[in-house]
């Protein structure tokens, strides 16, 4: 029985790396990730509770225990569309390379490169951001810790920036360890995630020791007083405390090329794992706001980060805080993990490419650890860099969560946009996992509308007044890295770069075939090593 599994398994990766290989690149990766792995990823990436309860500041601020519920609830239902929007999309090219491959293989030929370049860089810098904020907010939290016992406590910015590093260097540490490790640590995650949530839940409802809210206040109390925002407003723009947290589910898709079967296994992982963070955030949240404190004192709490002393008042002691705020660190320790590893496969894959400069150094892949050792390092030290501007401005880097958040969204939006422009030809030829015409149209449509509508929503400061240290940076940091890669794109790239080496055409390939891609390639990808449609014996084409 051990030797028809490992037969089968070896079968499906030989006809994965096949279909790789016919889309233009040679198989570099081991194939050892199942599809409880990816979903595994994915919710590490998004740690619900670890997301929720670092950005509670957010939704105590716009609206209160109404913003918090029924945003997560709103947030969970649109993330679940873009999810099964970006899903269908990756049934159809299974790649590394995720949404910028996505959006030249589905954008017009004449405007591919430019799609798949402008479309990979914010991609690769939201994941960047994305994951040095986990990092960060993480190191924030274990300071918080120090204020169970001491609330005067306030971190001094180098307190932080030292934790920060401390994290990252666990994150890169397990990272170092064989890929097929990550396979026992994704699956580990959701299993603590689960216990730790039970515990939570359990714990808070029977101790409650500062007493219980009444259900009026948990599911209709909306105080927009302390946001200074118009009462409809104020519920929006405190979204981004649920918009934060349901961002990872895309990143996974770096990691195809790792996965058996990732035209069917992927798209559900991603699918599967957003509806299972939205049930996570129901049953965390609704415990959490029967227990709370007075909300504006838990908004004077000095750390920042005042969820160990919501623990703390509930379960009565500071020992039984840092109980409940351990399990959220172990979350924590996942999520920074997990980020690490896809925004690594991300450079990899574009560096694979040519979409990044001294793309050979990246897009190298360490034999003895089987994954990219090189895009790792450069991962890890672009994030400890990013970490440093919290010494000098610690609102230029808090407005890291808005950015990343607001790249992500504008990378998944790429390249769903431009098939339901282009009439989502190729989605419904290729794709094996289907939303359906009708359906695939609404659903596309819904989650473009809110993509847009989020755009502006993340660029608003949380409360009014505004000043310096209190600005929402984040649509500088969104609108200052597009203009960089459209820059460096026109002046430079655009002579070098002409995207993936794959071009699929709806009138050349037949329905569900993958044996059939037309490929075309420029002597920047054989320079890269990516194998090219004349080294696979196609007739290369434009």
């Amino acid at each position: 029985m051990e030797f028809d599994n490992a037969l089968a398994g070896r079968r499906k990766a030989t006809s994965a790396d096949e279909k790789l290989a016919v889309m233009g690149y040679k198989a570099e990766l081991p194939r050892t990730l199942s599809m409880f792995s990816i979903l595994g990823l994915s919710f590490a990436i998004m740690a619900v509770p670890f997301g929720l309860s670092t950005t509670m500041t957010i939704g105590l601020t716009d609206g209160g225990p109404v913003t918090i519920l029924y945003g997560w609830i709103f947030v969970s239902l649109i993330s679940t569309g873009i999810s099964a929007s970006l899903g269908e999309i990756c049934s159809a090219f299974p790649t590394s390379g995720g949404v910028y491959y996505w959006s030249a293989m589905l954008s017009p030929r004449r405007y591919a490169a430019l799609a798949s370049y402008i479309t990979g860089w914010i991609g690769l810098i939201g994941n960047l951001l994305v994951s040095t904020s986990i990092s960060f907010s993480g190191g924030q939290l274990i300071l918080s810790a120090i204020g169970l016992w001491n609330e005067n406590f306030a971190p001094k910015p180098w307190h932080v920036v030292l934790t920060y590093f401390a994290v990252l260097i666990v994150a890169l540490a397990a990272n170092l360890f064989p890929s097929r490790m990550l396979d026992k640590l994704n699956t580990a995650c959701v299993y603590w995630t689960g216990v730790s949530v039970a515990v939570i839940l359990v714990t808070v409802l029977s101790k409650a020791e500062n007493g219980r809210r009444s259900a009026k206040f948990v599911f209709s109390e909306y105080d927009t007083t302390r946001a200074g925002w118009a009462p409809g407003w104020t519920f929006f723009v405190g979204l981004l405390q649920a918009a934060y947290t349901l961002t990872g589910y895309g990143m996974v898709a770096s990691l195809c090329e790792e996965v058996q079967n990732p035209e069917r296994e992927v798209p559900r992982a991603m699918l599967l794992s957003v509806v299972a963070a939205g049930m996570t955030g129901i049953v965390y949240l609704i415990p959490i706001l029967f227990v709370m404190p007075n909300v504006d004192d838990v908004l004077r709490v000095q750390t920042g980060q005042p969820i160990g002393y919501i623990y703390k008042l509930a379960t009565g002691s500071s020992g039984g805080g840092f109980g409940l705020l351990f399990l959220i660190l172990g979350i924590l320790a996942f999520a920074s993990i997990g980020s690490l590893t896809a925004v690594s496969r991300n450079l990899y894959a574009f560096s694979r490419d040519g979409g990044v400069p001294l793309h050979r150094y990246w897009s190298c892949v360490n034999t003895r650890l089987d994954q990219p050792l090189n895009a790792l390092l450069l991962c890890t030290l672009i994030e400890a860099l990013l970490g440093l501007i919290y010494l000098g401005s610690s609102a230029a880097f808090n407005s890291f969560t808005g950015a990343g958040t607001l790249c992500l969204s504008a990378s998944y939006g790429a390249p769903i946009l431009v098939s339901l422009a282009t009439g989502r030809r190729l989605v419904n030829r290729h794709a094996s996992f289907r939303l359906g015409h009708i359906l695939g149209r609404i659903i596309n449509g819904v989650t473009i509308a809110w993509i847009g509508l989020a755009v502006v929503l993340f660029c608003m400061p949380t409360a009014l007044p505004v000043d310096k240290s209190s600005m929402n940076y984040a649509s500088v940091l969104f609108v200052g890295f597009g203009t960089i890669a459209g820059l460096f794109y026109a002046v430079v790239a655009r002579k070098t770069f002409t995207g993936p080496p794959t071009r699929l055409d709806a009138s050349e390939v037949p329905e569900n075939s993958h044996e059939s891609i037309v490929l075309t390639a420029s002597r920047s990808h054989k320079s890269a090593g990516v194998h090219t449609g004349e080294e696979l014996g196609d007739q290369p084409q434009g």
